[in-house]
């Protein structure tokens, strides 16, 4: 469930459709009257999704980990309202350490740091997904599948969210410190022979980054070379001062070096050592014929304040560069921080209505969770409205809802068209038309966060059946809370 002011819905129903205009403004509708709800529903209902946990296991994540641990049952609550439980899935998880193998190399650079304690060697976990040694899952990643019976056939003993909780873990925090998240996500997705079987032609995708640290995914691994004038101190600063932009305070590689504030930042996409975020986007949207089929999520640090300190390495010794953590909380063993993910939020952001993004800096990461768990339940195709849908008209008898509907067939291609969908009269005379109408058998009594759920459907009547791709894209008034 997302929900958008009225003020704004016309230039969100131009950016989601892309072409047509819906049957009524919203310019009609008195912007005190609330906000708006957004519903993409697929009209063939797709029930596998794969979804690909990577997670940064440097040494400033054990107590992230472990939130992240204790919290995952609040994702899977949500993914059990869905319509016929929770959907079929596989789920993975793979570490941000690549080690120094860059992209551009034929081989890894020399190996750096103490191993298992932040310090990188050879090609890392190398985008392998695993289970950690968890006893009693029988493969590298969770399957949970239903069957036509209504049995579910699972690869796993014991709870999916209890045994995800311990992969989690198991993870660990002693990982290259030069987190290559991207390349990671990669790896692993990039016809893998260790993860055969993880990626299925016809599921969505979702791939979810839990870090504390921006990706530095390497094109070149001289990045990784001495201390020298060009280069600076060999800390994971590097990966701001090559791998991002300011356009406000750091528009080069030595103004990025230089303390103080800055602004408007994003991936340096000509760096000299860090590969470009455009190869990473390209590659997951080639991944489906269907682009919205990928759905991609961040549990990360906030992208602002930017702002570049001097502050003592963690051997101690003489104040460097560095950029100062963007947010930070009270963890169980102390301040815990984390820094601006800029490269990674540039990728979320070049999904638009398949991505979500949270805050790491929390000492409860459900919220987040529930999010992305929402984003994939709204994908997967969810009717029901969460929010309270507001009478648009008091003066007239019985409830006057306002939503613009439409058919969206190729969505998000050249060839996208919109068929606009009128509301039904008494006798759905013209069809396909659109209604509101009670479900208590599909529709939670509860949201997810607690708040109370009308258990209202958004139903279609048609007389004949949309091409199996059409999407049913609705936006419909709530009131305010």
């Amino acid at each position: 469930m997302r929900h958008i002011t009225t003020a704004s819905f016309l230039g969100l129903a131009a950016i989601g459709l892309m072409t047509g205009c819906p049957d009524r403004s919203i310019s009609e509708v008195i912007p005190q009257q609330g906000r708006v709800e957004y519903k993409d529903i697929p009209v063939t209902v797709n029930r596998n999704v794969d979804i690909l946990f990577v997670i940064d296991d440097s040494p400033s994540m054990a107590d992230k980990q472990a939130n992240l641990s204790s919290n995952f049952p609040n994702f899977i609550n949500v993914l059990n309202t869905i319509q016929g439980g929770l959907p079929d899935v596989h789920i993975g998880i793979v570490t941000s350490d690549v080690g120094t193998k860059a992209t551009q190399d034929a081989a890894p650079g020399p190996a750096i740091g103490q191993i298992g304690n932040g310090g990188c060697s050879g090609t890392g976990d190398g985008g392998n997904l695993s289970n950690f040694g968890v006893t009693g899952v029988n493969g590298v990643f969770l399957s949970d599948i239903k069957q036509t019976n209504g049995t579910r056939v699972k690869n796993y003993t014991g709870n999916l969210d209890a045994v995800f909780g311990m992969m989690a873990r198991g993870a660990g925090a002693g990982g290259c410190g030069f987190e290559q998240h991207l390349e990671a996500m990669k790896r692993a997705l990039n016809n893998n022979p260790a993860n055969a079987g993880f990626l299925r032609p016809d599921a969505y995708l979702a791939v979810i980054f839990i870090a504390d640290e921006d990706d530095c995914t390497m094109a070149k691994s001289t990045m990784l070379g001495p201390e020298s004038p060009a280069l600076g101190p060999l800390q994971s600063f590097r990966c701001n001062r090559f791998g991002h932009i300011c356009d406000i305070g750091g528009t080069s590689p030595d103004q990025m070096n230089t303390v103080g504030a800055k602004s408007q930042c994003h991936p340096n996409e000509n760096s000299p050592y860090l590969e470009k975020v455009s190869v990473y986007v390209d590659f997951l949207k080639k991944l489906k014929p269907d682009p919205t089929r990928i759905i991609v999520a961040g549990i990360m640090g906030v992208t602002e304040p930017y702002q570049v300190e001097l502050r003592a390495p963690p051997g101690g010794g003489a104040a460097q560069q560095a950029v100062a953590h963007s947010c930070s909380y009270t963890g169980a063993n102390g301040l815990e921080v984390a820094d601006p993910p800029t490269r990674i939020k540039f990728l979320l952001d070049q999904f638009p209505n398949r991505s979500t993004f949270t805050s790491i800096c929390q000492t409860n990461l459900s919220d987040g969770l529930v999010l992305i768990a929402q984003l994939l339940k709204s994908v997967i195709g969810d009717p029901c409205i969460g929010g309270k849908l507001a009478d648009v008209d008091p003066n007239t008898a019985g409830p006057q809802y306002d939503c613009s509907v439409s058919d969206v067939t190729n969505i998000g291609k050249p060839t996208q068209a919109e068929t606009v969908i009128p509301a039904c009269d008494a006798n759905a005379t013209i069809k396909p038309c659109w209604k509101i109408q009670k479900d208590l058998v599909n529709c939670p009594a509860t949201n997810p966060d607690g708040t109370p759920n009308e258990q209202f459907v958004l139903k279609i009547e048609r007389a004949e059946t949309p091409p199996p791709e059409t999407h049913v894209i609705a936006y419909c008034v709530t009131d305010a809370v």
